[in-house]
Parts: structure tokens; C-alpha cells; sequence
């Protein structure tokens, strides 16, 4: 439990962004205000194919309560490899200002360091996306934010290197369709910045958002009349065929 359980009262004359984040009570600026509706904005919905989405309209076209189809929508929200990545990717960012010790990032020695990560069989968080082949333009605003508000904030400075070391260092393996950074490389380490530290709490701050994104896709796929998903299925010939393959 957060702040021993004490509510704050919301404030009906804020935006709804807005008005969330001075509820949070971590920090009652407008920059945090300004960064909270970044990312609520950013985070919203991107296409049905991940899986908070999916998962959502997979529920709901057995016509389940939206609240019961977002519901199980956020329980894949919490898997480490969704909503959780934005914890992974601060916490790597950490883990590597601790291996500097004291070292100014550069270019050579974040090369270095990630080739180093990889060869012991490690990933890198962050980095790649299923459907992007580019640079995440979500990841370009939130930076572009970041450079603006705080440049000289040591993880940003560190993220910021990382841009340009990583993605070379993904793209020399010949195993990797998009090296370029995705929105979770930077999210945390915005809100970390406002004082929003309590990394559990990122992926609520998510699910607030996504909610916008996957209750419209289910108002939709209503007023199409798409009817109930059902996955294919394989019998137990099929399977033991395969594994002989």
C-alpha cells in the first residue's frame, strides 16, 4: 500500500491526466502533469496485436462485461515481456550506471559494455519491437521531452549514449530485425525522474492508460458484430507429426 492508504481528493477543474497525476501525490508540478499526459497519450494503444489488447477483445467477444475483458487484458499487462518492460529497461539502466562506477558513459565504453552483455548470454531490455523496424517514435517524443525538461539527468545522459552505442552492437549479431530503442528504453526513467519512484506501481500507471485503447477497440469490434475468437486447435496426430520433424 502506497502513502499508508490515503487517498488524495481528485480535483475536478484538471484534465484527466492531469488530475491523475496529482492524485498520485508524487510531485505536484506541471512538468510532472505535462509528462503524466505523455505518457497516458503514448502508452493508450498502438494496434490490437499485443497482448493487454488481444487478451481484452479474446474476452470480450464472448461478449464478457468490459470491465471483466480489461480486466484479464492487464493480467497479460503484467507479464515481464508487456507492461513490465518499462521496470526492466530502468532497472538495466541502473544496473549498468553501478557497473560504470563513476565512469562518464561514452560510445566506446557502452559498445563495449553490450557486447560484453551479449556474449554472456544476456539480453538487452529496450531494444527491438515486433512490428517496428525503425526507431519507436514513441521512445523520439519521449527523448525529445527528456532533452528539453532534464538533459543533464544521469540516466538520461546514460539512456541517451545507449541510443547510440546499442543499436550497432544489435544490428553486428545479424539475429536482430530492429535494433533502435521502443517506448519502454525511456518511460521509467521519465517518471522516475518526477519522483515516481515505486517501480511496481509503472505498469498501473499503463493499465490507466491502455484502458483508453482497449475499451474503444472492444466498443468496435461490437459494432461490427465480430463474432467469438476461437484459436485453431491441434489433435494429438498432428502434434506428434510435428515433433518428429
Amino acid at each position: 500500500v502506497f502513502f499508508d492508504g490515503k487517498h488524495i481528493a481528485s480535483d475536478p477543474s484538471l484534465d484527466w491526466a492531469g488530475n491523475y497525476a496529482q492524485m498520485l501525490g508524487v510531485n505536484h508540478t506541471e512538468e510532472f502533469k505535462e509528462v503524466t499526459r505523455l505518457y497516458l497519450m503514448l502508452h493508450a494503444d498502438h494496434e490490437g496485436g499485443n497482448v493487454s489488447a488481444h487478451t481484452t477483445h479474446l474476452v470480450g467477444s464472448a461478449l464478457s462485461d468490459p470491465y471483466y475483458s480489461y480486466a484479464a487484458g492487464v493480467c497479460g499487462l503484467a507479464g515481464p515481456l508487456h507492461g513490465l518492460a518499462n521496470q526492466e529497461c530502468l532497472r538495466w539502466l541502473k544496473d549498468t550506471q553501478k557497473a560504470l562506477n563513476g565512469q562518464e558513459p561514452t560510445v566506446a565504453i557502452l559498445t563495449k559494455y553490450a557486447q560484453d552483455t551479449l556474449a554472456s548470454g544476456k539480453v538487452i531490455p529496450g531494444f527491438g519491437h515486433g512490428v517496428l523496424r525503425k526507431t519507436d517514435p514513441r521512445y523520439m517524443i519521449q527523448r525529445a521531452f527528456a532533452a528539453k525538461h532534464f538533459p543533464d539527468d544521469p540516466l538520461f545522459k546514460l539512456a541517451n549514449v545507449c541510443y547510440e552505442a546499442i543499436p550497432p552492437v544489435l544490428e553486428a549479431t545479424g539475429k536482430v530485425k530492429n535494433p533502435w530503442p521502443n517506448v519502454d528504453a525511456l518511460s521509467g526513467t521519465c517518471m522516475q525522474r518526477y519522483g515516481l519512484v515505486q517501480e511496481d506501481y509503472y505498469t498501473v500507471v499503463f493499465a490507466v492508460s491502455r484502458s483508453l485503447g482497449c475499451v474503444s477497440n472492444l466498443v468496435w469490434s461490437r459494432l461490427m458484430g465480430l463474432p467469438i475468437e476461437r484459436p485453431k486447435s491441434m489433435t494429438l496426430d498432428s502434434l506428434e507429426a510435428f515433433t518428429k520433424k
